[in-house]
């Protein structure tokens, strides 16, 4: 019979003991459609071959110019921003180790010494009684045997919050990546368009001086020389704008890197390849977002929001503590721990919430609330995350087009001007032709370089926007 009702207490204990009151997780549906937007703007892989998977895609390998690599790595080693977010990470996993702990018993150790004196009256006689007692006891203080699951919650809330200060740190990572190659290029081609500056400017004081040579001579107007001279002080503005750009662009990517970066790995120029892996995917399923660290942190606050909710329903409940100590216990130090001299203790106690005037109910409403605004922002992630590969996928799909007819343009536009150039010089034509073919070629030159940029930038983005930038 004692065996039944040993049983009976046990099993109790254990169903208690797997009590969660924290709802049954379920990662939400995706608010997006399954695959990717189609139409006209999209194309398929750029050589046609096989797709790299961006999540899984190194950087190392995604960037193929050596000097931007260089960048990168030192980024990453010097960058505050990413040191914060290690930073924060610690603080996390600190955290959860301290909410861990309070699923077992902090055990302690006590001794002490106690010396009384008090008066004492036998026989008619006052005398003074003196009293030395000396205890040592280990045993544990207050620990709180979590029946309902307060504590379990507690302790995988803490957790999901370290889980989503990694996945932070990742998309701190991934993001440094993306802004150091973008601004490597944009100074790749500052420095293009700087160069360009400085040809034209010669080009134009060339002819600028054969026109104030031609009106000396009686043969070009004032006119001529005026819109010469223009063309040319535009092209020396277009030089010192330039000049100020590629100094801006230093200064931002000496800031990412943390350190004053060499001029052996900083761009003269855009390069007339590619500085990236071209065969990123046209599309991309939906549930492959899920690889991005800030969706898959914003998931993680979810399901510790989930597990709070847990905690505060648990706190309707008793709660349970046990303090407990053994030891031993002498009048004389000599004696402390000698046969007989033991001593235990044992104190359960429970409290049971009656009227707390609403606090529980209202912490309950309070983590409820949070688990919907968290459920709001994973769902915002996600949509977030679609619409920019949407977005880089769309303008991917165009770039190729508009980099050939550009290049075309500009080849155009720099035939004619040396056609317009030598008939001037002929003197088969009046000046007129020769101006606006230099500025339609200069104008064509930078849509060219600003075409060029916005393709490989395009590329940097569709590559982070999949995930890419961790490994």
């Amino acid at each position: 019979m004692r065996n039944i009702k040993a049983m009976s207490v046990a099993s109790l204990a254990l169903t208690l003991a797997a009590c969660d009151m924290a709802p049954k997780y379920a990662r939400p549906e995706l608010p997006v459609p399954q695959a990717s937007p189609q139409g006209p703007a999209y194309a398929a892989t750029a050589d046609g071959g096989a797709a790299i998977v961006p999540a899984d895609t190194a950087w190392r390998d995604f960037f193929t110019d050596p000097r931007l690599v260089r960048v990168i790595e030192t980024s990453l080693a010097n960058n505050r921003d990413l040191r914060i977010a290690v930073a924060n990470v610690e603080q996390a996993r600190a955290q959860y180790k301290v909410q861990r702990a309070d699923l077992l018993p902090t055990v302690g150790a006590t001794g002490t010494a106690t010396y009384s004196e008090q008066p004492l009256v036998q026989f008619g006689q006052s005398q003074r009684l003196n009293t030395d007692v000396y205890q040592a006891q280990v045993g544990i203080s207050s620990w709180e045997i979590d029946l309902f699951g307060r504590v379990r919650n507690l302790t995988k809330a803490a957790q999901e919050q370290y889980f989503a200060s990694v996945e932070n740190r990742n998309a701190a990572q991934t993001a440094l990546v993306a802004e150091v190659a973008t601004a490597w290029v944009n100074m790749a081609a500052d420095q293009e368009l700087l160069s360009i500056a400085r040809t034209l400017a010669t080009a134009f004081k060339e002819t600028l001086d054969l026109n104030k040579a031609r009106f000396d001579k009686g043969i070009a107007s004032e006119l001529e020389v005026r819109e010469a001279q223009t063309s040319y002080d535009q092209a020396r503005a277009a030089i010192a704008s330039a000049t100020t750009l590629v100094a801006q662009d230093q200064n931002a990517l000496n800031l990412l890197a943390g350190t004053t970066l060499g001029s052996e790995d900083l761009p003269s120029a855009l390069p007339e390849g590619h500085v990236t892996l071209d065969n990123l995917p046209a599309e991309l399923p939906s549930t492959l977002l899920l690889r991005r660290p800030d969706i898959a942190s914003a998931e993680h606050q979810l399901i510790a929001a989930n597990a709070n909710i847990g905690a505060a329903r648990a706190a309707f409940f008793p709660q349970l503590s046990l303090t407990a100590a053994l030891g031993t216990v002498s009048l004389g130090l000599s004696g402390l721990f000698k046969s007989g001299s033991d001593t235990w203790s044992v104190a359960p106690s429970a409290t049971l919430p009656i009227f707390d005037f609403g606090r529980n109910k209202g912490n309950l409403r309070y983590a409820r609330a949070t688990y919907d605004a968290m459920l709001a922002t994973y769902e915002k992630s996600v949509q977030t995350g679609f619409r920019e590969v949407a977005d880089a996928l769309a303008r991917r799909g165009t770039m190729t087009d508009q980099v050939e007819a550009q290049t075309s343009q500009r080849d155009a536009a720099r035939k004619a001007y040396d056609l317009t150039q030598a008939r001037f010089r002929a003197g088969v034509d009046g000046f007129l032709p020769t101006l606006v073919s230099q500025r339609t070629l200069s104008s064509a030159e930078q849509s060219l370089v600003s075409t060029r940029l916005a393709r490989l930038t395009n590329m940097i983005e569709l590559y982070r926007a999949m995930g890419g930038g961790l490994k």
